[in-house]
């Protein structure tokens, strides 16, 4: 670990940072999340319950206005006037009112929450393909220096060749493991410019730096683990729209239920017969006969009910099994770079070895471009190892929302 720490900075590398010093600056990232589309279209989902639920506060009922105008003829007589007027609204029955605000009130939370939910998710798709260049850009970095390291032993070969004291042979093992080392720099070169491709076309507006960051040396306690973890589960919008989602699916099944009595139509109606010899003002009260029909909107709208709360204690299985694995995940990450680091070293110690075992003619190139291969290796799955381990402690910030989505 404290042979690694010394030979970072060889390569370009930091020594350990804080998670934070690891990701884009946090105003730039809130701008990019509140800019994202599925962000944008929740606060919109959001909006439109709003006036869902002040349209189901203030009742689907309105004022009627009915009319007729009549002349009538006797026969050998008169011609008269006839007119009437009638003014009339549904009333919703006791109880009614209130389940409707009951349900615009629950809908509105479910979508606020899942706009939430979406910038949690536009979170996670930004750590993501942030990880992913920085993962690509750590390799690229590890491939450059090997590629001159492979240069050097190249033109060091050449040289003893020049002398008559190296085959040719020789020089071509050692141009082969150049094209190879070429080979891998051209390959995480592309992958860096993918992952940065990405990201500038998701989060425009996250002015991406001209050169790759530095992936930091992932350092956290177990415990914070842990925490992080519970709190994943307490702070999940995703547990909290169900909750809502199954009260608001109660709410309209006994809104339905309670529809099976029709609400009804109350009226005034004036009248004028006869050119006005005949006037009158009454009540007028309609109420529709309810059927199966009504029987069976119940009947779906209580079904409904129920798949919500099943839904719901569904929602909290996936979150606990979401947190649980968000931290299993960052503890077997953490470990799995802690090894690699420890290679490293091992792999580090053996070269220095076989290059002295060289230089004094008792190792041939052939041992030694394999030990240099190996310590290649070793560097490359120490710097994947070592973002992926930063990833997964991100993605458990994020699901805990400690980072980038405070309440």
């Amino acid at each position: 670990m404290r042979f690694l720490t010394i030979l970072l900075p060889l390569l370009g590398l930091a020594s350990p940072l804080a998670a934070e010093q690891g990701l884009p600056e946090e105003t730039l990232v809130l701008k990019a999340l509140d800019d994202h589309p599925s962000v944008a279209a929740a606060r919109a989902r959001l909006e439109a319950a709003r006036a869902r639920a002040e349209g189901l506060k203030k009742g689907p009922y309105e004022f009627s206005v009915q009319g007729t105008y009549q002349r009538r003829s006797v026969n050998g007589g008169e011609q008269f006037d006839e007119y009437d007027a009638q003014l009339s609204r549904a009333f919703r029955l006791p109880g009614k009112a209130r389940l409707d605000r009951e349900i615009g009130r629950h809908g509105f939370d479910v979508a606020e929450n899942l706009a939430e939910d979406a910038r949690h998710e536009a979170a996670l798709l930004l750590a993501s393909h942030w990880f992913d260049w920085l993962s690509a850009g750590a390799q690229e970095r590890v491939d450059r220096l090997a590629v001159r390291n492979y240069e050097r032993a190249l033109a060091a070969v050449e040289r003893r060749r020049d002398l008559r004291d190296a085959a040719q042979l020789e020089v071509d093992q050692a141009q082969a493991a150049l094209s190879e080392a070429r080979r891998l720099l051209e390959q995480s070169r592309g992958l860096a410019s993918l992952a940065r491709s990405r990201l500038e076309v998701q989060f425009a507006g996250l002015l991406l730096p001209t050169e790759v960051p530095e992936v930091p040396v992932p350092e956290i306690a177990d415990a914070r683990l842990s925490q992080l973890g519970d709190l994943v589960v307490v702070n999940s919008h995703l547990i909290t729209a169900a909750v809502a989602q199954s009260a608001r699916m109660a709410a309209a099944a006994d809104r339905a239920a309670a529809d099976r009595m029709a609400d009804p139509t109350i009226g005034l109606r004036v009248f004028s017969e006869f050119g006005g010899l005949e006037r009158g003002a009454g009540v007028v009260v309609s109420v529709p006969l309810g059927g199966g029909h009504r029987k069976a909107l119940a009947s779906e709208a209580g079904a409904s009910a129920s798949a919500a709360r099943a839904e719901e204690q569904l929602a909290r299985y996936n979150v606990q099994e979401t947190a649980r694995a968000d931290v299993a995940e960052a503890r077997y990450r953490l470990a799995a770079w802690e090894r690699s680091s420890e290679t490293v070293e091992a792999q580090m110690t053996a070269l220095a070895k076989l290059r002295r075992g060289h230089q004094l003619g008792e190792i041939d190139l052939a041992d030694l471009l394999l030990g240099e291969r190996m310590v290649h290796d070793a560097f490359r799955i120490e710097a994947e190892a070592r973002a992926e381990a930063m990833r997964a402690i991100t993605k458990l910030r994020i699901d805990s929302h400690e980072l980038w989505l405070g309440d």
